[in-house]
C-alpha cells in the first residue's frame, strides 16, 4: 500500500510538471493573440511580445512540447514579429534566421495542415522584413543587396505586383539585366497599373544587355506596347529608331504601308509612315555633317526626299484629325529643318556672295512660315510640351522675333523648374 502510493504521487508530480510546460505554450498562444490584437498600439503590443516570446522560449526547451507543431510555428512567427518590431539590424537579423529557421521546420513537421495559417502568416512577416531592409538598402544605393532582401519578398508572395516591381527594379540598378527582364516579364502578366512605363523600362533592359537578339526583343516589346497604348508616341517613335538601328528601313515602310492600305482612315497608320521617313532623313543629316564631299550631294538627296515623303504622310494624318497633337508637332519638324539647314548654311557665306545670301535667307523664311501654322497648333493643342515650345522658339530665333522667342524661353523655363 505504501509502494502504491509513492507511485501514485510520483505520477502526479510528472502530470503537473508537462501541464507546466503546456501552460506555456497556451500562454504564448495567448499572449501573442493579445499582442496582435494590440499590434498597432506599440506601447500596449511591445511587451506583449517580450512575454509571448518569453512563454514559447520555455516550452520549446522542453522536450514534452518542443516538438509539437504548434510550439514551432507559434515559435517562428513570435519570432518573425519580433524581428520585423526591431529596427537595429544586429539584435533583428538573429531573430529574422530563428523565425525562417522555425516556420521550415513548421511545414516539415505540420502535416495535417492545422498550423498553415500561422506559418503562412509568419512568411508574410518575413516577406515584410525583407521589404523593409530593401527599400533602405535601396535608399542607400545598396542595388545588390536590395535586389537579395526584395527577391526574398517576391518569392514568399510570387504574385504580389509590389513585389515584383521592386525586385525588377533593384536588379536594373544593379545592372543585373536577366533578372529584371524576368521580372518585368512577369509584372506585364499582372494587373500591374504602371504597364505603360514598364513596357518602356523592359525595352531599355533588353536593349543594355547589347545583343541583336536582346535588341528584337526590345523592338518586339515595344511593338506590344503600342498595340496596347497606340497614342503613346514616344513609344512608337522608339520602334521606328531601333528598326533603323538594325537595318530594317523597307521592312518598317512595307508594313506600314500594307497597314495603311488595309486601314485607310488609320491616322496613326499615317505618323508612323512620317515617322519612319523622318527619321531616315534624320539619319541623313546626321551623316551628312561629317561626310566628305563626294557623298554629300546623295546624302542630301536622301535626306531631302524622306522630308518630302514625312511631310505627304502627316498632311494625311491631318487631313483626319487637325488636332493630332503628335502629327502636328512633327509636320512642323519636318518643314523647318531645311529651313534651319538653310538659314545656317546662309549665315556662314562669305560677304562677298551677298546676293547669294539675300535669295537664301528669303527661301528659309519662306520655309520658316510654311512650318510655323504647325509649331504654333502644336503648342496650342500642347502648351506644356517641351518639344513643341522648342520648336516655336526656334521658328522666331530664325525669323529674327526676339521678343516672342524671350517668351518662348520663359514658358520653358517655367516648365523646367516646375512652376
Amino acid at each position: 500500500m505504501k509502494i502504491k502510493f509513492v507511485m501514485t504521487g510520483l505520477l502526479g508530480l510528472v502530470a503537473v510538471s508537462a501541464f507546466a510546460q503546456k501552460s506555456e505554450l497556451n500562454n504564448a498562444q495567448e499572449t501573442y493573440n493579445k499582442y496582435e490584437t494590440l499590434r498597432g498600439s506599440k506601447s500596449l503590443a511591445a511587451p506583449l511580445l517580450v512575454q509571448a516570446k518569453a512563454s514559447i522560449d520555455k516550452a520549446a526547451a522542453n522536450d514534452k512540447t518542443s516538438a509539437l507543431p504548434q510550439t514551432i510555428a507559434l515559435k517562428g512567427i513570435i519570432y518573425a514579429s519580433a524581428a520585423v518590431a526591431d529596427t537595429v539590424p544586429t539584435t533583428s537579423v538573429p531573430l529574422f534566421t530563428t523565425a525562417e529557421e522555425s516556420l521550415k521546420k513548421a511545414k516539415e513537421v505540420d502535416t495535417k495542415g492545422d498550423y498553415k495559417k500561422m506559418i503562412d502568416a509568419g512568411y508574410s512577416l518575413l516577406a515584410q522584413y525583407q521589404l523593409n531592409k530593401g527599400i533602405k538598402e535601396y535608399g542607400n544605393k545598396q542595388y545588390d543587396l536590395a535586389y537579395k532582401s526584395f527577391d526574398y519578398y517576391r518569392t514568399v508572395m510570387p504574385e504580389d505586383t509590389i513585389a515584383i516591381y521592386y525586385t525588377g527594379l533593384a536588379a536594373a540598378n544593379a545592372k543585373n539585366w536577366d533578372a529584371a527582364i524576368t521580372n518585368y516579364n512577369k509584372l506585364l502578366t499582372t494587373p500591374f497599373k504602371g504597364k505603360e512605363r514598364a513596357y518602356q523600362e523592359l525595352s531599355g533592359f533588353q536593349l543594355a544587355k547589347q545583343t541583336k537578339a536582346d535588341t528584337l526583343a526590345a523592338i518586339k516589346t515595344l511593338e506590344d506596347a503600342s498595340t496596347k497604348y497606340p497614342s503613346n508616341a514616344d513609344i512608337s517613335k522608339t520602334i521606328v529608331e531601333l528598326n533603323l538601328q538594325m537595318g530594317r528601313q523597307q521592312e518598317v515602310i512595307s508594313k506600314v504601308e500594307k497597314a495603311i492600305a488595309n486601314d485607310p482612315k488609320n491616322k496613326t497608320l499615317y505618323y508612323y509612315s512620317g515617322l519612319t521617313y523622318s527619321e531616315i532623313a534624320d539619319d541623313a543629316s546626321q551623316k551628312l555633317a561629317k561626310a566628305p564631299a563626294a557623298q554629300q550631294a546623295a546624302l542630301t538627296k536622301t535626306r531631302d526626299e524622306n522630308l518630302a515623303k514625312a511631310q505627304d504622310m502627316y498632311k494625311k494624318a491631318l487631313e483626319i484629325d487637325p488636332n493630332y497633337f503628335e502629327a502636328n508637332l512633327n509636320m512642323g519638324y519636318v518643314l523647318i529643318t531645311p529651313a534651319i539647314d538653310l538659314y545656317n548654311y546662309a549665315r556662314k557665306l562669305d560677304v562677298k556672295k551677298q546676293k547669294e545670301y539675300d535669295a537664301s535667307m528669303a527661301k528659309a523664311n519662306t520655309m520658316f512660315d510654311a512650318a510655323k501654322p504647325f509649331l504654333q497648333k502644336a503648342v496650342e493643342l500642347n502648351p506644356k510640351s517641351v518639344s513643341a515650345l522648342t520648336n516655336l522658339r526656334t521658328y522666331y530665333l530664325g525669323k529674327n522675333d526676339m521678343a516672342n522667342a524671350t517668351k518662348i524661353k520663359q514658358q520653358l523655363d517655367a516648365l523646367q523648374s516646375g512652376k
